[in-house]
């Protein structure tokens, strides 16, 4: 078994996306570089109460490891109940998301919520904490719900305390949405208050991001979300920055290579149905921005098969001019 731990800057993460980050996705990243996954968020009660999509949102293979279930909940019976659940069907590695603020999340204490009243979210932590094997459970946060509310230093350093196994800090607070810009001045400052890992998430746009978010704050690991979204290279071209190579921007036959291969992963794993659905909006994210490519990614939205995915990607451009 692979272990997430160490975590170092040479060890990047890949962020729960919702909507994208299943299996497939993550198996793709993998290839480039990712060195630990995380699953799309999944709600404790609705895994106890079997709700339609989560057996999806779980399904994983040896290839896919190691891997952090990410949970949202405000109920501590739940989302113990969810962690013994998961625990016996062999997961080990777990987060708690503290961060999102998604109106039908908050509504219900969960995510970014639960930075309104840190006292519980503490306590559900030393819980959490208990309930997995040492090192194994993380929380994601922002800096607060809202600017007059900072309160990640008191949460970081009270749940290094705990025993928790790392933190993942987004640097916005949870009314700014994706608003304004990540404040990564907060990250150094919450690494210089904790000795537990800190893994920075928010604004790793490219490669050149990740190098100066780590050489600015100093933190232990990044976690890229929508700039893998974007490019799923942006492992390789992130990790071979860090060796000191010219960074490099993404080519349009990388992009071709790795939407084929992601064709073929999902196929591999019997989700057809859903990996047709994925790349009409996969594709259009992967060739913006690359000359030759807006027919591809007009034509991709109608594709109803392979077949039209297919065909869709061998009349584009930069196929044909492999």
């Amino acid at each position: 078994m692979n272990f997430l731990h160490p975590i170092t800057p040479d060890r990047p993460w890949l962020a729960p996306l919702a909507g994208y980050s299943d299996l497939p996705f993550r198996l793709l990243c993998r290839t480039q570089g990712c060195a630990v996954a995380v699953t799309e968020m999944i709600s404790a009660k609705g895994l106890i109460y079997g709700s339609p999509g989560t057996r999806e949102l779980l399904l994983t293979c040896r290839q896919d490891d190691p891997l952090v279930v990410q949970l949202f909940g405000a109920e501590e019976s739940f989302l113990l109940a969810s962690i013994a659940q998961l625990r016996q069907s062999g997961f080990r590695y777990f987060d708690l998301n503290c961060g999102c603020s998604v109106r039908k999340v908050v509504r219900t204490g969960s995510g970014a919520a639960l930075l309104k009243d840190p006292g519980h979210l503490l306590r559900l932590a030393k819980s959490l904490v208990q309930a997995v094997e040492p090192g194994c459970m993380g929380f994601k946060i922002r800096l607060g719900w809202s600017h007059d509310q900072p309160v990640y230093l008191r949460i970081g350093q009270e749940l290094d305390q705990s025993g928790a196994g790392w933190i993942t800090m987004h640097p916005r607070y949870a009314t700014q949405g994706f608003t304004g810009h990540a404040d990564w001045k907060h990250l150094a400052l919450l690494k210089t208050k904790v000795g537990f890992p800190v893994v920075a998430s928010g604004d790793l746009f490219h490669a050149e991001d990740g190098i100066r978010c780590i050489e600015q704050t100093g933190v232990d690991g990044l976690m890229f979300a929508r700039g893998a979204l974007n490019d799923p290279g942006i492992f390789k071209r992130y990790l071979l920055a860090r060796q000191g190579q010219p960074l490099v921007s993404k080519k349009p036959h990388e992009m071709l290579a790795m939407v084929r291969k992601l064709c073929g992963l999902y196929t591999e794993h019997g989700m057809d149905r859903l990996g047709i659905l994925k790349m009409r909006t996969l594709v259009p994210r992967l060739f913006k921005g690359i000359p030759g490519t807006k027919e591809l990614r007009r034509e991709i939205v109608f594709c109803k098969s392979w077949e039209d995915v297919l065909c869709a990607l061998q009349a584009c451009p930069v196929s044909t001019s492999l």
